[in-house]
């Protein structure tokens, strides 16, 4: 099976659910959220954690997680572009989280960590 590497930036309470649920999982969406978003390139989640959740989230911390999908899943759901092209994000409706997640190949595993907007290194 072809798979393809999608990434996602978290910040710190998003991505103590996912280790809550054994890496396996991304928790259900918030009702003011109607859309599931992972981007497509790293380049554009490191943009957002370290840009964005590492100094707007409250705990300070941007986490960017990546995770694989059968290459056949992502033609599922359209690709939006949110601004330049490196900005691609696959839109997911919430009510389709769940069965996103079911297709998910592997575990979800962190790529990397910012604080304040510098990237920290993880014990």
């Amino acid at each position: 099976m072809s798979t393809v590497t999608l990434f996602r930036p978290v910040g710190e309470a998003e991505f103590d659910l996912i280790v809550g649920a054994g890496w396996s999982v991304f928790p259900p969406r918030l009702p003011e959220q109607p859309i599931f978003y992972p981007v497509m390139n790293f380049d554009y989640a490191e943009q957002i954690a370290r840009d964005w959740n590492s100094k707007h989230e409250p705990s300070g911390v941007g986490h960017v997680v990546a995770f694989d999908l059968p290459a056949e899943a992502i033609e599922r759901w359209p690709v939006q572009v949110a601004g330049g092209r490196v900005h691609e994000e696959l839109w997911v409706p919430a009510d389709e989280l769940q069965a996103f997640n079911q297709m998910i190949v592997g575990p979800i595993r962190r790529i990397s960590s910012y604080r304040g907007g510098a990237r920290v290194e993880e014990a």
